[in-house]
């Protein structure tokens, strides 16, 4: 740990020893740093403090647990997920349709796109529709219904009728969760219908995860392991994971 960061934990535990809260503003003010700062500070010891809708608390505190916030997904890992995508890139040619889903994992890969001639991408996450709606050469294909603020995403009951009538060459698809066992898993219901119907159209079937997902279950479960016909993933933070999927036969790409 990093000196700096360490005094940084160090106030804010102390701050929080009582068992209370503290706004992620009051905190960077009190540590004479950025919010974003503190986040990463965060993201990086999440056994220690836990960022709650905006708040800091004791990862010990009695009944907190991980709530998805897409700000906090974005400073999460970044430069794993950055490596990723310019892995994931080598899979797409000119002409692909694409189906790219919600989160923050498959963000670095919009901003790889402007290279191509031709490319369609499919997508209900308004994250993902704003970073290619300026490329002259992304014809995009927003998938609308409800808005859902935490995930910056829609959904609707036709959804996935929309989808099938769709042609599409490689689904990118996240998670927030990779278990061997109980399979490849999200934050959110309404996510589930998508992902599932993009995978059931797709002729490539591609899972982008960073090794700090694996091992964890989240409440929707959408895909098994063995229904991907790639996995982009960092193998060095993930030899168990790779090594059980080898046998259950997907392609597995780790840069």
């Amino acid at each position: 740990m990093k000196d700096r960061s360490a005094l940084r934990l160090a106030t804010l535990q102390e701050a929080l020893a009582s068992g209370g809260t503290l706004h992620l503003r009051d905190a960077a003010e009190l540590c004479g740093v950025s919010e974003m700062t503190i986040r990463r500070d965060v993201n990086a010891y999440p056994q220690v403090i836990s960022l709650l809708g905006g708040r800091l608390v004791m990862a010990h505190t009695p009944g907190v647990t991980p709530v998805y916030d897409l700000t906090e997904q974005q400073a999460s890992h970044y430069q794993a997920k950055n490596r990723l995508c310019q892995r994931a890139q080598g899979f797409i040619e000119d002409g692909d349709t694409l189906f790219v889903d919600c989160g923050s994992t498959l963000m670095p890969l919009m901003n790889q796109l402007s290279g191509y001639q031709d490319l369609t991408v499919i997508t209900y996450a308004l994250n993902i529709a704003n970073a290619v709606a300026p490329l002259p050469n992304v014809r995009l294909v927003l998938l609308g219904g409800l808005f859902y603020p935490a995930s910056q995403s829609f959904a609707s009951d036709t959804m996935a009728e929309s989808i099938e009538r769709l042609g599409i060459n490689k689904a990118f698809i996240s998670a927030a969760g990779v278990d061997m066992q109980r399979g490849v898993s999200c934050f959110h219901f309404h996510e589930v219908l998508p992902k599932q119907a993009a995978m059931a159209s797709a002729m490539r079937r591609l899972l982008v995860v960073d090794a700090s997902k694996f091992g964890v279950v989240r409440p929707a479960y959408f895909a098994s392991v063995s229904e991907f016909d790639v996995i982009v993933t960092d193998e060095e933070g993930a030899p168990a994971l790779l090594r059980d999927a080898h046998s259950a036969h997907p392609t597995i790409t780790a840069p």
